[in-house]
């Protein structure tokens, strides 16, 4: 039979599955082999009718190997059969692995910009006392005074935000023509980047605002 096999894309170990050329067990051993591999196959792939029958596959496949290599009850396999479904829940556990640690990472960055930003706050804070103290003198009350610095808080974290997004965007574009990669950036992702990046600013913002609302107009006034 000749024939073009369906496209298949790349496996999970990406390999390209469509890279591939079949021919009869017997042409390979005597023209592409060669004759120093003479009946010998390294390799053979078992296809079950259902996933439930997959384990019964495996164990019916060991005992005929055993009965065919002639190996007693008292010596070890001198193959190996590998079970695709445990393959790929290995797969699976590897990839939940480095999500967590890739949260990890993120969210140890987060801290530190949180960090960073209430810093930046406490000394903006610090260094406007005299222009809180004329804005309450002039009316504004606590509840203003926090809302304006959460704000400036805000945007100060939604401003490292979207330059995290750019820069990602900018380098997800260059690793994929370089290296044929495919990137996909969903809008929904850089929602949540935002999302993220406001929430950071308002938690983190939110005791040097707090401190802000408390100061007293007429020390606040006196601050040099």
């Amino acid at each position: 039979m000749i024939g073009v096999l369906e496209s298949k894309g790349e496996s999970s170990w990406g390999r390209d599955q469509d890279d591939i050329v079949m021919v009869p067990v017997t042409t390979a051993q005597k023209r592409l082999f060669g004759m120093h591999r003479p009946n010998m196959v390294s390799s053979i792939t078992v296809k079950v009718k259902s996933e439930d029958l997959m384990s019964v596959a495996q164990e019916e496949v060991t005992l005929l190997l055993r009965q065919r290599h002639k190996i007693t009850s008292f010596q070890d396999d001198d193959f190996t059969v590998r079970n695709m479904a445990q393959a790929m829940e290995a797969a699976q556990q590897s990839t939940k692995v480095m999500s967590l640690l890739l949260g990890s990472i993120a969210s140890v960055s987060l801290l530190v910009g949180g960090i960073g930003i209430m810093n930046v706050m406490l000394v903006s804070v610090t260094e406007r006392t005299r222009e809180i103290g004329i804005r309450m003198a002039v009316g504004a009350t606590s509840k203003d005074i926090m809302l304006q610095f959460l704000v400036e808080s805000g945007m100060l974290s939604m401003t490292g935000g979207f330059a995290g997004v750019l820069f990602g965007t900018l380098l997800s574009r260059i690793l994929s023509g370089a290296f044929d990669w495919q990137t996909v950036v969903l809008p929904g992702s850089i929602a949540l980047a935002f999302g993220f990046s406001a929430l950071v600013g308002i938690v983190f913002g939110l005791y040097p605002a707090y401190k802000a609302s408390l100061l007293n107009p007429i020390e606040a006034l006196r601050y040099e």
